[in-house]
């Protein structure tokens, strides 16, 4: 008789996950030590949730540890995606950087074998208490989802990667991702809390909660030894595992490195590597080297379990490691076994495991692909399907047509090393959406994100429906796969390359940049691209726009464009007479028919691509600024938009990698650099010192942003000492107090007033400098609430002819968001040197 089980939606959405990461779009065949090493996985019964706030803040020496060392099912629930955090690879900011740190989360996971889970929180930026934490996060809706993610789960252990008892210490998302924990632990098992959420699951009480505490929670190394030890489990987490031939430490530091947005490489260690655990709340361990000592995670856990683990222990006493096929009779008697389980939680979860297994074991690839990787809503594509059968079994294959999906050979048998191809016809419904993030369909607030599926909750992604269905029939026993459909194609570099597929609008509308900043009352040209993802017919295209400003023309008329097919147009638009900041947005009529979405690509090597479908807008600003600087060069940092806006007011802007900066600066008014760019680039912008240091002296003007506190010695930044720290103020309606108002920088060649900071976005500033050369001036005083204030926020310095300005002032995100008097600070910063050249020329021409 043939064995053949569908699980319900919830457990095959959290099942389909793991699988989903466990792929990432390339395929990846287990050696035989692996899938002797997962065989035994399929002995231990335990799951364990490791909880903090952001992508980068999980320990993964700890998750891989107890992943491959343990073989616990181990997750990582993040609150947020880290979208406030700061991208060292590129500009996406907010949400882009969020889909970006999804992927190196599950890029991460993909290595040291954890899952990955999420709730709805935002990562509004840094916040420096709960209290403020919460205030803009749902507080409810966050535990709901937390709780949500613990009753489908199920963990027996929770640990916290932060101290629930130390609010003001450390980032406020940092404290309230363990403070929430806390709560939730007791109230996934209470049945009158979220009881909506009883509909589908059972409630589910945690064993115990830790705090994955360490010397650093202590203050030093030699207060941590003095302390108390009492409750804390020490964990060796330096296992070597000969099956895959890394250290634990190695495997989780290739696990980190996959941050790669935040900087985070890691080099890998050996040896003995402790990890402590303070027992918070539970059952108290039996052993202090196992947190799981004390729980049953055997199959004796489960009813009639019992003898599933002596059949278990016989496979794994048997295996084959020459020939792993010879175990696959006794693997599927055990899978029968498993089968008539009447528990449906490791019942679900061990089928998934041993299924995966037992196709391993055959070695059988499976693939399906379309000859393009996006298309729209209508069109019908041709699915080209390739099984194949690596090992000395026969088994046959089924493919399942479905609605979205038809296959005429359906039905055939694979010998040893045989390949099948057949094609597909894949037809993609006419009011299908176009493809992005789930999360960012609908609108958030500023604290969280919103979407109505409570199904998806805690996913990473949702799972495409564009699948091929296939049944694997191996010995009498059908195992069941779904192959997502995915874009194929080689690339001459990267060679085979396996990309996502998504679904596009039919018509993509973009605005060539993101901010338009007007001096004066000049006409700017601004672009509009109308890209057809399918062949269209005549239509028109306009710019909407605020009141009082004037477009022309009115529209242009768009001829029918051929698929793949894109076209720019170009709208004259002049601002208002007075200071003005609106939105503009293209829109295309075809028809009864109107179109004003764009699509953002996001493509980096480390990651699959990411597509985001928003409408389209930008914003037009006229800060009513002068700005004097005509060239400026430009430094690469970390990436950010700052040499955009810095063209955007009128300057020629001339950008350097800081490698290949001219060894001559004496042409530019300003040289700018990037964000972090000290950090990013520490031999560079060394070996560059002397040349900025000639520049400055000989009258030129020195902009140095934003960088991080960690090893940058107070002689790295610029011809003067500054020391940075890692005072910040986070709230960006913070009070600014101007020290120096006759200041050329408050003065000329716009004058500066508290209403320029208004309408900041996220925080004013961070890692002010705290101490700096007595030939600094401080410009700017400001402070959060209950603080002291702090003067580091703007410094500028005359330096020979002339000055050295360093800003710890978010620039690079309000900039890109259009404020005004951002602008206006920047327009002076960069032309104080050109003010001083106009006086030392017209006191020339007065001496003559």
């Amino acid at each position: 008789m043939k064995n053949f089980i569908f699980t319900s939606t919830i457990i095959l959405l959290f099942l389909s996950t793991a699988v989903a990461q466990e792929n990432r779009l390339a395929h990846k065949q287990p050696n035989t030590a692996e899938i002797y090493h997962n065989i035994e996985k399929l002995g231990f019964l335990g799951t364990a949730l490791y909880v903090a706030a952001h992508p980068d803040d999980e320990n993964t020496r700890l998750i891989s540890s107890l992943a491959n060392d343990k073989m616990a099912r181990t997750a990582y629930l993040s609150l947020t995606r880290g979208d406030g955090g700061q991208n060292l690879i590129g500009p996406q900011l907010r949400e882009q950087l969020g889909m970006i740190r999804t992927q190196e989360l599950l890029e991460a996971r993909n290595v040291d074998g954890g899952q990955q889970f999420f709730t709805r929180a935002n990562d509004f930026g840094y916040s420096k208490h709960p209290d403020e934490t919460l205030e803009i996060w749902n507080q409810q809706e966050v535990m709901e989802d937390m709780v949500q993610i613990i009753r489908e789960f199920k963990p027996d252990v929770i640990i916290n990667r932060f101290n629930h008892r130390t609010p003001g210490t450390t980032h406020g998302h940092h404290t309230t991702s363990a403070m929430l924990s806390m709560k939730v632990f007791e109230y996934a098992a209470d049945k009158t809390v979220y009881a909506n959420q009883l509909k589908n699951l059972d409630t589910w009480q945690a064993q115990r909660i830790f705090f994955n505490t360490s010397w650093w929670f202590y203050g030093s190394q030699e207060a941590f030894e003095k302390a108390d030890k009492t409750n804390l489990l020490e964990i060796d987490a330096g296992t070597y595992y000969p099956h895959k031939g890394l250290s634990n430490s190695e495997i989780a530091a290739l696990s980190r490195s996959q941050h790669k947005s935040q900087g985070f490489g890691s080099s890998g260690s050996r040896g003995t590597q402790t990890e402590y655990l303070e027992y918070l709340k539970g059952s108290f361990p039996t052993d202090k080297s196992d947190l799981f000592s004390g729980i049953n995670t055997t199959w004796t856990r489960v009813k009639g379990g019992s003898r599933i683990q002596t059949q278990l222990n016989s496979i794994i006493a048997n295996y084959n490691f020459k020939k792993p096929t010879a175990s696959i009779p006794d693997l599927l008697k055990l899978r029968s076994q498993i089968s008539n389980l009447k528990e449906e939680h490791w019942k679900n979860i061990k089928l998934e495991e041993l299924d995966q297994i037992l196709l391993d074991i055959t070695g059988v690839y499976l693939e399906a692909s379309v000859a393009t990787n996006t298309a729209t809503a209508g069109e019908s594509l041709e699915v080209a399907i390739e099984l194949t059968n690596r090992s000395d079994q026969e088994f046959k294959v089924s493919l399942l047509s479905n609605q979205l999906v038809t296959i005429k050979e359906k039905s055939f048998s694979l010998d040893q090393n045989e390949s099948k191809r057949v094609s597909g016809k894949l037809q993609i419904p006419a009011i299908y959406e176009a493809s992005t993030p789930y999360y960012l369909k609908e609108k958030g607030t500023l604290g969280m994100y919103s979407f109505k599926d409570r199904s998806l909750t805690g996913l990473p992604e949702k799972q495409s429906e564009f699948m091929v269905r296939a049944l694997i029939e191996l010995n009498g026993t059908e195992l069941y796969r779904e192959i997502p459909i995915i874009h194929k194609r080689t690339d001459p570099v990267r060679g085979e390359v396996n990309e996502p597929f998504y679904i596009v609008p039919e018509v993509a509308v973009s605005i060539e940049n993101p901010v338009y900043v007007f001096s004066g009352n000049t006409i700017q040209p601004i672009q509009v691209t109308v890209s057809a993802n399918k062949r269209i017919e005549n239509g028109t295209l306009e710019l909407c726009h605020p009141d009082q400003w004037i477009v022309t023309p009115m529209n242009f008329a768009i001829k029918a464009l051929e698929k793949g097919e894109k076209k720019t147009f170009t709208f004259q638009v002049k601002p208002p007479q007075n200071a003005s900041r609106g939105f503009i947005s293209g829109l295309v009529k075809l028809g009864l028919k109107t179109y004003s979405q764009e699509v953002i690509s996001i493509d980096y090597d480390h990651i699959p691509d990411q597509q985001l479908v928003k409408d389209n807008e930008s914003q037009v600003v006229k800060p009513g600024l002068q700005n004097r600087a005509q060239t400026v060069a430009y430094i690469n940092g970390a990436g950010d938009d700052v040499a955009q806006a810095i063209e955007a007011i009128g300057s020629k802007v001339f950008k350097f990698e800081p490698s290949e900066v001219p060894s001559d600066l004496s042409k530019y008014d300003a040289v700018v650099i990037g964000i972090r760019a000290y950090n990013v680039a520490k031999e560079d912008m060394a070996a560059l010192q002397p040349r900025l240091d000639s520049y400055v002296k000989n009258g030129g003007t020195l902009l140095m942003q934003y960088n991080t506190s960690r090893r940058i010695s107070p002689d790295a930044l610029g011809p003067l000492p500054i020391t940075l720290s890692r005072k910040r103020v986070t709230d960006e309606n913070a009070t600014v107090k101007i020290l120096e108002p006759q200041h050329p920088l408050m003065s000329a060649p716009n004058a500066i007033t508290s209403a320029d900071f208004e309408g900041w976005v996220q925080e004013r500033g961070l890692y002010f400098p705290d101490d700096w050369d007595p030939a600094f001036t401080p410009i700017l005083g400001m402070n959060d609430k209950g603080e002291e204030m702090t003067n580091g926020s703007l410094i500028v310095a005359p330096y020979g002819k002339g000055h050295i300005i360093y800003t710890g002032l978010s620039l690079f995100r309000e900039l890109p968001a259009g404020v005004s008097g951002a602008y206006k600070l920047l327009a002076n910063m960069i032309s104080i040197g050109v003010e001083d050249e106009l006086i030392q020329k017209n006191d020339g021409q007065r001496k003559h």
